[in-house]
């Protein structure tokens, strides 16, 4: 006995909106959880470090140092004397405490020196030194 179907069977489809909901989903998650820092065309070499370091998330801003001792600041290259301008006007605008210093592993103790007390007289609080850290093979 034959019975008789009262409506055509569709085929399944599989729709466009949940597939763009899903894209624009995963492209707001990869977005938020990315985590993307500046960096600049300087090329220098950290000294290696046994141990690392807990880094914070605290307000900072980022000085290169080279190897010829050439100071820069957000990419760009700066005298002593606009450093410490620069970092006093950051501390005082954005409430920047802290420093991190990128200093290639070939350039003047005196320099670094030089840069750490200039930052410290524009009213910056901690100095984070920047070193390359390799685990330890066991």
């Amino acid at each position: 006995m034959r019975f008789k179907r009262s409506m055509a069977e569709e085929e399944p489809r599989l729709g466009m909106a949940p597939l763009i909901d899903v894209v624009f989903l995963l492209l707001i998650f990869f977005m938020l959880t990315s985590h993307f820092e500046i960096a600049s065309g300087v090329r220098i070499r950290l000294p290696k470090v046994a141990r690392k370091v807990y880094e914070s998330e605290e307000a900072k801003v980022i000085v290169l140092l080279d190897k010829k001792g050439t100071i820069y600041l957000k990419g760009k290259k700066v005298d002593l004397a606009t450093l410490k301008a620069k970092i006093s006007s950051m501390v005082n605008e954005k409430g920047i405490v802290n420093l991190v210093l990128q200093a290639d592993k070939h350039t003047s103790h005196g320099r670094v020196v030089a840069v750490m007390d200039a930052a410290k007289s524009a009213g910056i609080r901690s100095i984070i030194i920047a070193a390359k850290w390799k685990a330890e093979e066991k």
